[in-house]
């Protein structure tokens, strides 16, 4: 039988400019620079400028408050009793002028595939061809999607019929680009292409039949099998195998590093200087501009104001409140963005003091978004969304906020040390171990346990995983 039962419930909504800085507070400073300048070409009510004189300005005013339009991160933290915003350890170092410093990487992996292609003597079809493919290959130098995909895309974006052979033939073109392996459609692909490319010999030719020929068995190190299967010897075998060892895997790393994958170039949102001891941070906000509200605007609204409101004006005036309105929210959604990032950095700082003052990694201390949200205030969420996608400089290198935090473990003394400390060791247990017969998970669990820390073998497995270690099945090496 149907019944129906009421339940109350209470519901959190969010309001406009509180959804807008929650958006504003994920996005790093590369992102927050197009998103103001978007907002300006938007909406004629926000421009650029000073509210009031750069004397009177704290570092961290970046436009005059509007207490009508009162906006805070209370109105959407679930904790009520937020603390005063301290801004920063110290907000002015000795040198107050600081240049953006990014980490410059030049062209980027898919720029020198491009230029690689100017070099070739196709036809504008062709060329199109090439550069649609070049598009689709991703940061490892991989083409995931088929020629029949391909073929679908253009078809569909271009109305143009183009024969999966086709695409078959101008990716053979990109194939031969640097780097070796690039336009490779898998794993197998990649490597064969790598090895036509060295100089031949006896072990690349055994290389290229392993690849070829026995792939499955060279992935789950079944060497007995490649031995029977193509009938050789074991120290033939082994060399094959150093050859292959030798190539790259993912071809599109070796172009640049782990930072290309995302952009040409990292601009860090915070920057940490360490002068005789004392630390100064601060925002890199130097290629976003102040902003105000127009005053033409604001006197626009001011004489809609003292009209009596015909049709044709009462809709002028709410055209103008909208945008004057968005352009508080806006300002003001900024200016909380920069006094919570600030403040969650400085939290971090305080409690990892040490470590920023000597960059000395074992002098992390075991650091979770919980200890950060209590010591601001501020929810866990919010300390997630700061933490996400920022970097800050620092004078021993550029981080990601992420690095900072780790979970703890206790020795069988009870003394508090991180996960990553425990995941260093059992690195260096596996890079030290027989590769004829590496360790087990169960193995490396017991001589954790001898050092003094007691990790289960499922959380080694994960520890191993998280560092990107095979299994002991696939880390066994050949006599």
């Amino acid at each position: 039988m149907l019944t129906q039962h009421l339940h109350q419930k209470t519901l959190q909504k969010l309001s406009p400019q509180q959804i807008q800085f929650i958006k504003l507070l994920e996005v790093p400073s590369v992102e927050l620079e197009e998103r103001v300048k978007k907002e300006l070409e938007e909406n004629p009510a926000l421009e650029e400028g000073r509210e009031i004189e750069e004397n009177d300005l704290h570092t961290e005013d970046f436009s005059e408050k509007n207490e009508d339009e009162d906006f805070s991160i209370e109105d959407y933290d679930s904790d009520d009793d937020i603390p005063d915003y301290k801004l920063s350890i110290n907000n002015h170092s000795a040198d107050s002028e600081q240049n953006n410093i990014p980490v410059s990487l030049g062209v980027s992996f898919h720029e020198h595939l491009i230029d690689q292609l100017r070099l070739q003597n196709l036809s504008s079809e062709d060329r199109f061809l090439a550069e649609y493919i070049i598009g689709n290959i991703d940061d490892e130098g991989y083409l995931k999607r088929t020629p029949e995909d391909v073929s679908d895309d253009i078809l569909f974006q271009t109305s143009k019929q183009i024969e999966p052979e086709k695409i078959i033939e101008i990716l053979e073109i990109i194939q031969e680009f640097d780097p070796a392996g690039v336009g490779a459609r898998n794993l197998q692909e990649c490597l064969l292409l790598q090895l036509k490319r060295k100089n031949e010999n006896e072990f690349v030719d055994v290389a290229e039949k392993v690849i070829t020929e026995c792939f499955d068995e060279f992935s789950k190190k079944h060497y007995d099998k490649i031995l029977k299967k193509l009938n050789i010897d074991e120290e033939t075998l082994k060399k094959a195998i150093a050859e292959i060892t030798k190539l790259n895997p993912k071809p599109g790393n070796a172009w640049g590093n782990i930072w290309e994958k995302n952009m040409a170039e990292i601009t860090p949102d915070f920057i940490l200087e360490n002068v005789d001891g004392e630390l100064f941070l601060h925002l890199n906000n130097d290629n976003i501009p102040d902003l105000r509200v127009s005053k033409m605007y604001s006197s626009m609204m001011q004489k809609y104001a003292n009209k009596n409101e015909s049709g044709q004006t009462k809709e002028a005036a709410q055209f103008v409140k909208q945008k004057l309105d968005s352009a508080k929210w806006f300002i003001d959604a900024i200016k909380q963005r920069q006094m919570t990032l600030l403040t969650t950095m400085n939290a971090i700082i305080q409690f990892q003091k040490e470590y920023f003052l000597t960059g000395d990694d074992s002098l992390l201390k075991p650091m979770i978004m919980k200890d950060i949200a209590t010591a601001t205030g501020y929810d866990i969420s919010t300390i997630s969304r700061v933490s996400n996608s920022k970097y800050i400089e620092t004078d021993f290198g550029i981080f990601p906020l992420k690095h900072f935090f780790t979970e703890a473990a206790q020795t069988n003394n009870g003394e508090e040390i991180t996960t990553r400390e425990i995941k260093n060791i059992l690195a260096e247990q596996i890079a030290n171990e027989n590769k004829q017969r590496p360790f087990t998970d169960d193995e490396l669990s017991e001589m954790l346990k001898k050092k003094g820390f007691t990790v289960a073998r499922r959380t080694v497995a994960k520890y191993r995983e998280q560092l990107n270690i095979p299994v002991a099945r696939l880390r066994k090496e050949i006599n």
